[in-house]
């Protein structure tokens, strides 16, 4: 194969992106210089943090450029190689997605194996979005045996994760919403206590589902999700502050949370978080859910779309909340 396709950053969007967002572009399959791979991507991920990278703010991660491909997670093979540490044939994961070949240095990837999980996990249950779970619930908010969690955006690829991981860790309680009552059945399956279609109205569900409050919340959504947690919190109740999805497309400042004094009187933590900050907790949770997977007390949903060319249409599927678990595009 000489012909290599890649999704490029076509303009910067005003609230939500559209198609005319993105372009496709083929170029040529890249060739290898010294200490450098090839990778012939087979998933590549979409992320709602992707969205504010196509904004032109500074931010924990630099903006996505104009006129070039896009970035973020993905799994190959290595089909070319100029170094004498990754050698063709070996499946790794970097972070050029968003195309169909990848040059990058062979010490910007990390070898996996693929006798071990399907390669995709490597993009969810076995990777960032697992990670992001495991140390968001247990470091970040410190959640205790015990404790009554809620989850936003709970089907999603990392709320679906923080329910199961705090069932597994002996939270008394955990409380998911979704958008849809398929997902609301899909959340009592993976063992939540209680789940709701926040379009039912958030802060009425959550005091239905939590009569005796909530200890920790893991906020994937903002605005009124966080609005109804800070309500529903019991005193030293602990957040951690993953995303905020709600707002990631608005064009004007968010109505909600206009509860942030009782923070003050509930003495409550409020503590954002990147997962790149909890590496030192990789070992631990590599260890933990590596075991849930082979005893199957741990499960993981994966929405796969096929193709490059519809990674834009992955990427919007996401925002729109379409997706069940984690979403994923076949390259």
């Amino acid at each position: 194969m000489t012909s290599n396709r890649e999704i490029h950053l076509a303009s910067r969007p005003q609230g939500w992106p559209t198609e005319d967002t993105f372009r496709l572009v083929e170029t040529q399959v890249p060739t290898p210089g010294p200490g450098q791979i090839v990778v012939r991507n087979q998933y590549m991920s979409v992320d709602p943090y992707m969205r504010g990278r196509m904004n032109d703010v500074k931010s924990y991660v630099p903006p996505f450029a104009l006129d070039a491909p896009l970035d973020g997670a993905a799994i190959g093979e290595v089909v070319a190689s100029e170094s004498a540490d990754v050698a063709v044939g070996t499946t790794v994961l970097h972070g050029l997605g968003w195309r169909e070949y990848a040059l990058l240095d062979a010490a910007a990837a990390r070898p996996v194996d693929p006798s071990i999980a399907p390669v995709s996990a490597y993009l969810s249950v076995l990777g960032m979005t697992g990670l992001t779970a495991y140390a968001g619930l247990l470091e970040v908010a410190a959640m205790k045996p015990g404790e009554t969690v809620f989850v936003s955006a709970a089907a999603g690829a990392v709320g679906s994760l923080v329910g199961q991981i705090a069932k597994l860790k002996g939270a008394g309680r955990v409380i998911g919403s979704a958008g849809s009552p398929a997902k609301v059945e899909r959340l009592r399956a993976l063992g939540f206590d209680a789940a709701f279609d926040y379009h039912d109205g958030v802060r009425e569900s959550l005091r239905e589902a939590a009569p005796d409050g909530v200890d920790v919340y893991f906020d994937n959504v903002g605005g009124d999700h966080l609005e109804a947690a800070i309500s529903a919190m019991n005193l030293h109740g602990r957040a951690a502050i993953c995303g905020m999805i709600a707002q990631y497309n608005a064009t004007e400042p968010p109505a909600a949370p206009r509860n942030l004094a009782m923070v003050i009187g509930k003495r409550l933590t409020l503590r954002g978080f990147l997962v790149n900050d909890h590496n030192d907790v990789r070992a631990a949770f590599v260890r933990d859910v590596s075991g849930w997977l082979r005893d199957g007390t741990l499960s993981y949903d994966e929405t796969i779309v096929d193709g490059i060319e519809n990674a834009p249409a992955a990427f919007l599927g996401l925002l729109r909340g379409d997706n069940l678990g984690k979403m994923l595009v076949k390259v």
